[in-house]
């Protein structure tokens, strides 16, 4: 997919669900996982309505990085600009490979414990809608299930 259609779909992901608002902001650190390596994230947008935090923002996971182990209180949803990323669950299992112009969806809850990692050579870049509980963290820390990586 090319960069302008990638940028196009990243607006048909978040435009709808910001009802067209873009608050922008300079907020800019680690994606919320630990033990992270590698991950920064600046948020892009972010409003709530009827107590539920709709957030955009850009992660960048650099090579060789990954986002800890965690799971999110509520949907995420990304769209991959550039790079691959490789998507593991508790089980160790790898369920997706995504490349740019691809859209993953993380399901909420502790039960779907998962980590991002980059096994490339180029940094991956996520543009990512968070649908979250008013207040709750971008990401909630779990222990790495028993898998032979981070």
């Amino acid at each position: 997919m090319s960069t302008l259609t990638a940028r196009g779909a990243a607006t048909r992901l978040v435009a709808p669900a910001l009802g067209g608002v873009m608050v922008v902001a300079a907020a800019q650190g680690t994606a919320a996982a630990t033990p992270s390596s590698g991950v920064t994230g600046t948020t892009v947008a972010q409003r709530t309505v009827a107590g539920t935090d709709y957030v955009v923002r850009e992660v960048v996971i650099a090579p060789g990085g990954s986002t800890g182990w965690h799971y999110h209180d509520g949907t995420v949803r990304g769209l991959v600009r550039q790079g691959t990323l490789t998507h593991n669950l508790a089980d160790c299992s790898v369920d997706g490979t995504y490349r740019a112009g691809d859209v993953i969806v993380e399901p909420a809850g502790s039960g779907h414990r998962h980590v991002g990692r980059n096994l490339g050579s180029v940094p991956i870049v996520l543009t990512v809608l968070y649908t979250l509980p008013h207040g709750s963290p971008f990401a909630e820390d779990a222990p790495n299930p028993g898998c032979g990586f981070q």
